[in-house]
């Protein structure tokens, strides 16, 4: 090895440039230790979740970025933007699978763990209701400046860059829905019908959220476009 390649270039914590810069050491000490542990899927059930809320930081990221450069006009960044993010919540559903692993006697082992808390506290998903919000409202103020029928353009510009713009939007909004059916399915596999949350709610209460969504115009353009095809 070339000798220049050897030596560690970073300061900080670690034994090489890598532990240094990814502060492996920090991160690999932030799940409890085997001796903690009320059972071991509880490294499992930590794990998940704190990767969780850093692909949400980065979603978020993405999605605050999206929106400046939609109030630039900018829409082909826009687009590249919110693929990015869409794909940080698809990684995100996919690892949610791992809990499936655990069984529901398992789970409740190691449920007092995390006392009432719930992952609807979770900053990382406030923070993307958030963007997302704000996203949605950039949207609707560029369809109204614009003075954009949004009907002739699905109708008359299909795959122009507003409407795959449209679509991508689209696409993010359902993800996002994907991903609340995706945990409401685990935690009833989990825990079953009617039972009670850890911040004291009927956990098929978690049911009447799974078709919030952020851009409902674009939903509703599909049923108005249905209208419009069979008159």
């Amino acid at each position: 090895m070339n000798k220049n390649y050897s030596k560690s270039l970073l300061s900080g914590d670690g034994n090489n440039d890598y532990e240094k810069y990814i502060k492996s050491k920090i991160l690999l000490s932030l799940q409890k230790n085997s001796e903690q542990w009320l059972d071991r899927d509880e490294l499992l059930f930590q794990i998940t979740h704190q990767s969780t809320e850093l692909w949400l930081k980065l979603h978020n990221e993405e999605l605050k970025e999206a929106l400046n450069q939609l109030k630039d006009m900018k829409l082909s960044k826009v687009i590249a933007l919110v693929t990015r993010a869409l794909e940080c919540i698809r990684l995100i559903i996919g690892q949610l699978e791992i809990l499936t692993f655990m069984t529901p006697w398992d789970f409740l082992k190691i449920r007092p763990a995390f006392g009432n808390g719930s992952g609807m506290e979770s900053p990382g998903w406030k923070n993307l209701g958030i963007q997302g919000r704000f996203l949605a409202e950039q949207f609707e103020q560029y369809i109204k400046e614009n003075e954009i029928d949004l009907i002739q353009i699905y109708i008359h510009q299909a795959h122009s860059e507003l409407y795959n713009l449209c679509e991508i939007l689209v696409q993010w909004d359902d993800m996002i829905s994907t991903w609340r059916v995706r945990h409401y399915k685990i935690a009833v596999r989990t825990l079953g019908h009617g039972s009670i949350g850890t911040k004291g709610d009927n956990l098929d209460k978690l049911s009447e959220k799974l078709n919030i969504k952020y851009f409902p115009r674009l939903w509703e353009l599909r049923a108005r476009l249905t209208e419009i095809s069979t008159n």
